[in-house]
């Protein structure tokens, strides 16, 4: 099970400060971005590429039988400080979907000069913990 909580610290965003899983296996999720399935980029929306690089992440947990419920933490490098609204718009339209709780788990950004594919303008790492089977 997944907790998150909000320790004494400031917030920039949506978020929580601290999120605690129950002893389990730790799942990586590799930095996703804003490509189809095909590694194409079909749109330089920076929002419509954080919306599809959370479908990526999705996609991958669902591979390792897990869901967001199980994420406890995001890293997002995002492409220039102008990136910054357009994360935070495409994070808003899509965390009521992945987290209909409305408490997120916490998440680190970082301004980068680029990604490995030009066209790209966000990525997002995704660290989980599936739960340690009932004995």
């Amino acid at each position: 099970m997944i907790t998150y909580q909000d320790a004494a610290l400031p917030k920039f965003g949506d978020y929580s400060t601290l999120g605690l899983g129950t002893p389990g296996e730790i799942v990586v999720v590799a930095g996703q971005m804003g490509a189809d399935a095909n590694g194409e980029f079909t749109t330089s929306s920076g929002a419509e590429q954080v919306k599809i690089a959370y479908d990526n992440l999705g996609v991958a947990l669902a591979a390792a039988s897990l869901g967001f419920e199980h994420v406890i933490g995001f890293r997002t490098y995002v492409v220039g400080r102008e990136m910054i609204p357009e994360f935070m718009k495409g994070r808003k339209e899509k965390f009521p979907e992945i987290y209909p709780s409305g408490v997120y788990p916490p998440n680190t950004l970082l301004i980068i000069g680029g990604l490995v594919e030009e066209a790209a303008l966000v990525e997002i790492e995704a660290l989980a913990v599936r739960p340690a089977a009932a004995s």
